[in-house]
C-alpha cells in the first residue's frame, strides 16, 4: 500500500511539474520580458473597464493652468511603422509637486496619484494626453516631469525616459546627461498656442531598452 502511494504521488508530482513547464513555456514564447526592473509599471493595467481611445484627459485638466496637450505617433523599433494597440500610461504631480491623492486609492494609485491616464494607438500610431503642466517636488530633488510607461500586445509593460521640459530651470546639464533616452529622448520644448502648452514626443518602441529584440 506504501509503495502504491508514493507511486501514485510520484506521478501526480510529475504530472504537475510537466503542466507547469509547459505553461512557462507558453508564456514565455508570447511575452518578451524586456526593460530590466520596472517598479509600479503594473499600474498601466488599472483602467479597469474603461474603453481605450487613442486620446485621454487627465483629472482636473479643466481646473488647472498652463494647461498641456501631450501628442505624438509611437513607432516600431525601425522608427518609421506606425505601431498599434499599444498602450500608454502617464501620471505626474499636482501644481504643488504632489502625487494627489483623494484617499480611497487602490493599488498603485495610492503612490501615483489620482491624476494619470492611459490611451491605446490605433493603426497610425498617433495619441495624445490633455492635462496640465506638473510641478517639482517641494523639495526641488527633480525636475519637472511626468512617467510614462509603455504596453506592447507582445511584451511586458516597461517605462520609458520621462517627460521632462526643456525650459526648466531644475533641469541642469548634469540631468540631462543621465537621461537614457529610453524610447528617444523624453526633453520636449513646451510651445504655447491658443493658451495651451504643446509638447510634441514621437516614441521608438525598443530604442535603448535592455533585452529588446
Amino acid at each position: 500500500m506504501d509503495i502504491k502511494f508514493r507511486t501514485l504521488k510520484l506521478g501526480l508530482f510529475l504530472t504537475l511539474w510537466i503542466l507547469t513547464a509547459c505553461n512557462a513555456q507558453t508564456k514565455n514564447s508570447t511575452t518578451k520580458l524586456v526593460g530590466g526592473g520596472c517598479e509600479g509599471c503594473e499600474a498601466i493595467f488599472e483602467y479597469g473597464d474603461k474603453k481605450l481611445t487613442p486620446t485621454d484627459t487627465l483629472p482636473e485638466f479643466e481646473n488647472n493652468e498652463p494647461k498641456l496637450e501631450i501628442t505624438g505617433t509611437v513607432l516600431k523599433k525601425d522608427g518609421k511603422t506606425p505601431a498599434e494597440n499599444v498602450i500608454l500610461y502617464i501620471y505626474h504631480t499636482n501644481r504643488q509637486g504632489i502625487y494627489e491623492t483623494k484617499g480611497k486609492e487602490t493599488g498603485w494609485a495610492k503612490r501615483h496619484g489620482f491624476i494619470r491616464g492611459w490611451i491605446k494607438t490605433g493603426k497610425d500610431g498617433k495619441y495624445a494626453f490633455y492635462t496640465f503642466r506638473p510641478a517639482a517636488y517641494p523639495n526641488g530633488s527633480e525636475p519637472e516631469h511626468i512617467h510614462i510607461t509603455v504596453k506592447e500586445p507582445d511584451k511586458n509593460e516597461y517605462y520609458l525616459d520621462d517627460y521632462l521640459f526643456d525650459d526648466d530651470p531644475q533641469l541642469t546639464k548634469e540631468t540631462r546627461k543621465e537621461r537614457k533616452n529610453r524610447g528617444g529622448s523624453g526633453i520636449i520644448k513646451p510651445k504655447e498656442k491658443n493658451g495651451i502648452v504643446l509638447i510634441e514626443r514621437n516614441i521608438i518602441l525598443g530604442k535603448n531598452i535592455p533585452n529588446y529584440e
